[in-house]
């Protein structure tokens, strides 16, 4: 089928509709192939742009949806902090997708999805199986960070470690009580976070408050 070349947007459609038609169907091959260096730029440009449809149209041709980028990024962890949602909503439903597959700085996608209060996001992640646990940094340390009280709930609704401990000994209520919102404080009090935990500095959550020139909740936190 030749398509007029004044037809760009036709064309896309037919592209997208027989990429769509490939990954519904189970034709993606057993094993991902290797990009040519034109493919290589196009998926990250198409990150870059939220263009689903070119990556849905890489994808049905068998490139693998974990590729990283030059800085150690994995495909849709880079979606998500750009935000690229389209593209994202591609990567994390593609088959032989790594929903654990973290950066250099030891993020998951769900982290990355609660850290920029991507609720739409997260709950599908966590739908998809993405953990809601993880050792050291955690998913729930993310969401009290980034604030959103609905992500903060999800996570502690599907098993999230309330008293989970970052490397210093930090916990997901000591990072809401200095950078999240005061809903978000609230929401892991109401779970049974415990506020008289100290990280190993010393400091409690009442503490992180201060630190953050948040006296009044320090005091409510007291």
């Amino acid at each position: 089928m030749h398509l007029p070349s004044h037809l760009p947007t036709l064309r896309r459609a037919v592209a997208l509709l027989g990429a769509t038609l490939a990954l519904s169907l189970g034709t993606l091959p057993a094993h991902a192939r290797a990009l040519t260096d034109s493919e290589s730029y196009d998926y990250f440009h198409d990150i870059e742009i939220d263009y689903a449809g070119g990556m849905l149209k890489l994808l049905g041709s068998g490139i693998d949806p974990n590729l990283r980028n030059d800085k150690g990024q994995p495909a849709l962890i880079l979606a998500l902090q750009s935000p690229s949602p389209k593209v994202a909503k591609v990567l994390w439903e593609a088959r032989g997708i790594d929903l654990e597959a973290t950066n250099n700085a030891g993020e998951t996608a769900l982290m990355m999805a609660a850290l920029k209060s991507e609720v739409d996001a997260a709950t599908a992640l966590v739908a998809h199986g993405a953990s809601v646990n993880k050792d050291g940094w955690s998913p729930l340390h993310y969401a009290a960070t980034g604030g959103n009280v609905e992500i903060v709930k999800l996570l502690v609704a599907h098993g999230a470690k309330l008293e989970a401990r970052s490397p210093n000994g930090s916990t997901p209520l000591m990072m809401a009580a200095r950078y999240g919102s005061e809903d978000a404080v609230d929401a892991l009090l109401a779970a049974g976070a415990d506020r008289t935990a100290k990280n190993d500095l010393g400091m409690n959550a009442a503490a992180f408050a201060i630190s953050g020139g948040r006296d009044k909740l320090a005091k409510r936190l007291q």
